[in-house]
């Protein structure tokens, strides 16, 4: 699904046609938010948004897993598997599962963590725990009820915001705000621009942790474009947020072609990219989450093969403040359940 344009401009008349049925849609949202859920029995921390659409969730879960182990802590993420066939539960293996199988976030993530799939999230928690988890990362859930988490970290990209703030199908918030902020444990506002400031200081006024966190680039996908002019594609949340992140990091985008999210991109199609790439003298790059959605049983096939992932990583501003962050947050769970 590709995000209406209405959704950013709070004047738009279609928006406020839409609002009898968003205040129904968020009611049954709010509402749902209420339910109390199962107890997984180990810690659940859970990364998600406020609103559809991508923000930087899955470079926040492997940063957070990449910090979990220096705590010598055993994550598992546990995702719902949008886009994949499998209802689950189901232990990602990419040497066994396509994009179509798991979706595209979770396959890519199983390439260095162990990562569990299942639409009911209570039967995926004990599937992470068979597989020895002492942590689980859920990716996404914030406003699935299914299963209680120890704490909430919100993500928020410092540019695009909440759009209108305006719940869908007005605008792009999956439940009404309010709600929303009364289960934040903690804000993470990715790259820079004033649009998440309000929701910040909400956060910060409520005495919860706000962290500031930017997209850095991995030196190898840097070394690999260093010099070429670049054709750039992209079928995730925010396409633009890709080809500026491109940009910011020195690169020549000559062009940029956007895409739904989770696009599930045919061979023409790519076929048709690689073609015009190749007749500009231009150099093809797309996402390391694209990429996932076009391997096959064997690998990337030969006619994606002249496409190169421009990879990414998560880095905050103040590592020490969330690491501090974390092993309260795990204190805290562990303790409340071993006094209970």
């Amino acid at each position: 699904m590709r995000e209406p344009a209405f959704w950013h401009r709070p004047s738009s008349w279609t928006s406020q046609l839409l609002r009898p049925l968003a205040a129904l849609y968020g009611a049954v949202a709010a509402q749902r938010l209420q339910r109390v859920g199962v107890d997984a029995g180990i810690p659940v921390l859970c990364v998600g948004n406020y609103h559809v659409g991508g923000a930087g969730k899955t470079p926040t879960v492997l940063a957070l897993t990449k910090l979990l182990r220096e705590l010598e802590e055993r994550p598992v993420v546990l995702s719902r598997g949008y886009g994949g066939r499998l209802h689950g539960p189901v232990k990602v293996d990419p040497d066994r599962h396509t994009a179509s199988d798991v979706g595209d976030e979770p396959l890519m993530m199983a390439a260095t963590l162990p990562v569990v799939i299942s639409r009911d999230r209570a039967e995926g928690v004990a599937l992470a725990r068979s597989q020895g988890a002492s942590v689980i990362l859920m990716d996404d859930g914030f406003q699935n009820p299914a299963v209680i988490k120890d704490a909430s970290l919100i993500v928020i990209d410092g540019t695009g915001g909440l759009g209108n703030g305006r719940v869908i199908p007005a605008g792009p918030l999956r439940a009404p705000l309010r709600p929303q902020l009364e289960r934040t444990d903690a804000l993470i506002v990715v790259g820079e621009g004033p649009a998440a400031q309000k929701v910040a200081a909400q956060i910060a006024a409520r005495g919860k942790p706000v962290l500031s966190a930017h997209l850095k680039p991995d030196e190898t996908s840097l070394a690999a474009l260093n010099g070429k002019r670049v054709l750039a594609f992209a079928g995730i949340g925010d396409p633009t947020r890709f080809f500026n992140t491109l940009r910011a990091s020195g690169l020549e985008v000559v062009r940029g072609k956007a895409f739904a999210d989770h696009h599930a991109f045919t061979k023409g199609e790519i076929e048709d990219l690689v073609a015009e790439a190749a007749r500009d003298g231009l150099t093809l790059v797309t996402t390391e989450k694209d990429l996932a959605r076009l391997r096959g049983a064997d690998g990337v096939p030969a006619w994606a093969q002249a496409i190169v992932p421009f990879a990414v990583t998560l880095q905050f501003e103040d590592t020490a403040a969330l690491r501090r962050f974390v092993t309260d947050q795990l204190f805290k769970a562990r303790d409340g359940r071993w006094r209970s």
